[in-house]
């Protein structure tokens, strides 16, 4: 997401599930499937309020794998050598103690080499608990090609380090940041799902760029089909934040972080007018409801704390472990608000628990704590995306690893002791790598054609699908874990991956098609690499504790 610090501060499937660590719809009865017209004003309003799933009335859809409930929470700018470097393999010199099974398989991570006599201008130093909230690095699209440098790996000083922010000496900072990583004594619980489950080293970002781009990815495979409006008429418009390389119409390429057009709470809640996005196209959302299958986007800070002039306020704010708060809920990470037939502009709330997954006037878009209560009544949707609110997202500069971790455990923790989870899968994935270093080049699978923004030697030269600029990639490599009773235990997968690769998977085991239109789920990886479905579901449960990421259980 954009660099900042905010002060303040059952239904149509069986009940069996997916977790996705990590990140649709109205009825397609509106027949919208886009964020407006290309050329006239786009109306705010997004989906339809019917309750027509609401009916339980619909066939179920048998899903093609043992897996019948997919829950993505979908973390924050994280780079794989981050958190997962010197896997398996912690100091325990301070903080949680971590001591990795016999035979752990390694991961393609830091050697010594690297670690002592690296290319970079500086060598990648540990980061103990205390330092846990450190400054925002650069990540946007064009610093992170240039850091990767041709695929030498070695000007990620020079171009995506931020060693001196606002919030220091709360935040940590020095030369060299950029370079630095995590080990289990302070990301003990994702080093514990590693044990007890799957990893994947090889999975990337889709794109290059910041967190909008990977969202949309997410869900969609596809960051071409922006367009920028004016957030009072709606108008379309020209902003080169907003879109990259807009055709006739306007319609481009996102590779920034603008605020979605169809969410009252854009614009710092409307306080500021800066332009807005809508995306064309369709999304997973959409091609669940066509199946009629349940789903839902969760995020913290969505229900509204108030209105002001007619639209909802979005004012909900927690401290970090450091103090500094933030709002919770954060537009840009919410992808299904850029398109209109899959969006909640106002806010609204669930008509009841038991109509949470279906289509009614909140369109599938939620507060956590309803997935809580979903959860709590037996009645949790076929496929669910869990967004944190700002302050447990990860995402440095307002986050950290320890309130990422607390929340993570806590809805792990929560899905594991529920009637669920003898078919649950839990797969953790995320937006961005922040700029964080990580030593191994991503393979180029789709070029751009862009000189302005575009390095050579990494994305210039190579085929671009439908012709769309602005899409190089795979961009950095990125944590990816799957939890779950039939995920291959203590296992690290090398499947190349990319966001997509969830969108994928649920696409798959519901059987609802691609997206289209060149989306990258067309060529993404599969994650059946990390399950054995050929086996009976593990009966254990791993418990941690939320604050230090220990196991409390495991059986």
């Amino acid at each position: 997401m954009r660099a900042r610090l905010r002060v303040l501060a059952t239904a149509g499937v069986a009940a069996t599930s997916l977790l996705l660590v990590a990140c649709s719809g109205a009825g397609t009865n509106q027949g919208v499937a886009s964020g407006g017209g290309g050329k006239g004003s786009v109306s705010s309003q997004g989906g339809s309020a019917q309750v027509g799933d609401a009916a339980f009335s619909f066939p179920t859809v048998r899903p093609s794998t043992p897996i019948q409930h997919v829950v993505v929470i979908f973390g924050e700018n994280i780079s794989f050598d981050h958190y997962f470097g010197t896997y398996p393999n912690a100091a325990n010199t301070d903080g949680t103690p971590f001591k990795a099974a016999r035979n752990t398989p390694k991961v393609n991570g830091l050697s010594k080499k690297l670690l002592t006599d690296n290319p970079n201008a500086y060598n990648p130093k540990r980061l103990t608990p205390s330092q846990a909230l450190t400054c925002d690095q650069n990540h946007g699209y064009g610093p992170e090609q240039k850091a990767v440098d041709g695929g030498k790996m070695d000007k990620f000083v020079e171009n995506t380090e931020t060693d001196k922010c606002t919030g220091q000496p709360v935040l940590f900072g020095e030369p060299g940041l950029v370079m630095d990583y995590y080990d289990g004594n302070t990301v003990t619980a994702m080093w514990n799902y590693a044990q007890h489950y799957a990893l994947n080293d090889n999975s990337y970002n889709t794109v290059y760029g910041p967190s909008t781009p990977g969202a949309l990815n997410l869900i969609a495979g596809q960051t071409h089909g922006g367009q920028a409006v004016d957030p009072k008429t709606g108008k379309p418009t020209t902003d080169a934040y907003v879109v990259q390389s807009p055709d006739k119409n306007g319609i481009g390429t996102i590779t920034n972080d603008p605020d979605p057009y169809y969410d009252d709470c854009s614009n710092n809640n409307g306080k500021s007018t800066n332009n807005l996005a809508v995306m064309h196209g369709q999304n997973i959302g959409d091609l669940l409801n066509q199946k009629h299958v349940t789903w839902g986007w969760f995020q913290g800070g969505f229900k509204p704390t108030g209105t002001a002039n007619g639209k909802a306020v979005c004012g909900a704010a927690h401290p970090n472990v450091g103090g500094i708060a933030a709002n919770d809920y954060s537009p840009h990470h919410n992808p299904f608000e850029y398109y209109k037939s899959t969006s909640n502009p106002s806010h609204l709330p669930p008509t009841s628990v038991q109509a949470i997954g279906h289509t009614d006037q909140a369109n599938h878009q939620y507060d956590t704590s309803d997935f809580d209560a979903a959860l709590a009544a037996n009645n949790l949707p076929a496929v669910s995306f869990l967004k944190a609110g700002e302050y447990q997202d990860g995402h440095a500069g307002y986050s950290d690893p320890l309130d990422e971790q607390a929340f993570i455990v806590k809805e792990i923790n929560q899905l594991q002791k529920s009637k669920e989870w003898s078919s649950t899968a839990i797969v953790l994935a995320y937006d961005d790598s922040d700029g964080w270093y990580d030593h191994q080049k991503s393979p180029t699978v789709n070029g751009s054609k862009d000189a302005a923004l575009d390095q050579a030697a990494t994305c210039g030269k190579d085929p671009v699908a439908g012709g769309y600029a602005d899409r190089c990639g795979f961009g950095p490599r990125l944590p990816l874990l799957v939890v779950s009773p039939y995920a291959k235990t203590n296992h690290v997968d090398h499947t190349v991956t990319d966001q997509s690769s969830v969108l994928k998977f649920i696409e798959d085991n519901w059987r609802t098609g691609r997206i289209g239109d060149h989306s990258f789920d067309q060529r993404a990886g599969s994650l059946n690499g990390m399950f054995n479905f050929r086996q009976r579901p593990s009966k254990n449960k791993l418990i941690l504790d939320p604050k230090s990421g220990a196991v409390v259980s495991n059986h």
